[in-house]
Formats: C-alpha cells, structure tokens, sequence
C-alpha cells in the first residue's frame, strides 16, 4: 500500500518538525546575535595569544550549549523548584552584564597578567553565560519545549535548532580571531569601550524588563 502525500507529510513531522526547527533556530540565532557578539569577544580576548582566542571561540558556545540543554530538558522544574521566574532571570543577567561593562569601560575589563589569574576563562563567564545563555535564550528554550506538547518530532527539531544556533554562533567567533590582526592593540582598546557602552545598555534594559516583568505579576 503507498502512502498518501498528506500520511507522509504526517509522519515526517512526528519524526522531525521542520517548521518548528526554522521556527526554533531563527528565533535563538536572532537572539544569540552571533555577529553582536563578535565585538564583546574581541574585547575580552583580544590582547590573549590566538591559541587562547580560538580555544574561547569554541569553549564559550560550548558552555551556552550545556546551559541551554539544561534548561531545555528540565528549566520549568528547576525554576518551579527554586521557585524563580523569568523576571528574575533578566533582572540577574543584567546585573552581571553591567558589572561587565563597567569593567570594559574603566579599562579594569584587561585580561590581567599573572600566575594566579591566568586560570580566569572569559568563555565560562562572561561569554558562555550571560551573553550567550542569557534570559532570553533560556527563556525562548523553555517556552518552545512547553510547546511541543509531547511530540517527539518537535523536540527532536529543538534539540537540532539549538545546536545549529550554536554551530552560527562558533563560526562567527572562530572567524573573528582574524580581525584581531588588523585591530592590533588601539583597535581592541577602542572595541573594548564600544563594546562596554553597548553591553551597558543591554543590561539596564534587562533589568527595566525585569522590574516590567515583577510588576506585571505583583
């Protein structure tokens, strides 16, 4: 018996949704922003020998890619548990980018110098998380998971959507390395106070979403 066209189309989405996929995988790399990433990471790593850059251009996506699993496998739980909302959320990762920024734009942001700072990895923090793994991810995650409604398709092309979202995000910062280079020293200085003044003002919407978001539910 052959199947009919629309029989196929039914059991292709409950295998893998695409339309979910492209849903998914737009709305993370939109939010990620892999290229408004690229002048915070070369303002961090930018003085760092290139084997250090290019082992943060991987290890930082890696990091937002376990935290987002995490969250997508069980973030209504552990929030529910730990009795946290998304507002607090927002409200958190704008605090810790503002603390960011300001050390970008006092210039107290260098990669420091010495045998008991040189374990200090950017990737982790700030790159990985926040700036990667930041509220709206996690948030965008757990929303499209709570609407999968147990379909395995849909969580099988959650599951694609966000490694392909991280995939962008690590070709973008891998072929950023190179513009180092041409930046030199001044250059990355200068990024470096663009990049504070830009991740200033991330942060303080964050936290005006956040108190948006308390008074919303209060």
């Amino acid at each position: 018996m052959i199947p009919t066209r629309g029989a196929l189309r039914l059991y292709t989405q409950s295998v893998f949704d695409v339309s979910v996929y492209t849903a998914t995988a737009i709305t993370l790399i939109v939010i990620m922003d892999p290229p408004g990433q690229v002048p915070v990471f070369l303002s961090l790593v930018g003085r760092r020998d290139e084997a250090y850059r290019r082992r943060a251009a991987w290890q930082a996506p890696l990091v937002s890619l376990f935290v987002v699993s995490v969250f997508a496998v069980g973030g209504k739980a552990i929030l529910g548990y730990l009795h946290i909302g998304i507002p607090a959320l927002q409200g958190a990762g704008g605090l810790l980018l503002l603390l960011v920024a300001l050390q970008l734009l006092t210039g107290t942001g260098e990669p420091p110098t010495g045998k008991a700072t040189e374990d200090v990895n950017v990737a982790i923090v700030p790159l990985g998380t926040p700036l990667l793994a930041g509220p709206g991810t996690i948030a965008a995650v757990i929303v499209a998971v709570s609407e999968g409604h147990g379909d395995a398709g849909a969580y099988l092309a959650i599951a694609a959507a966000i490694v392909t979202a991280h995939a962008v995000v690590c070709l973008a910062l891998l072929y950023s390395t190179t513009v180092v280079r041409v930046l030199k020293i001044s250059g990355i200085t200068l990024l470096a106070k663009i990049a504070g003044l830009l991740l200033a003002a991330i942060a303080v919407q964050l936290i005006a979403t956040s108190v948006i978001g308390f008074a919303a539910t209060g």
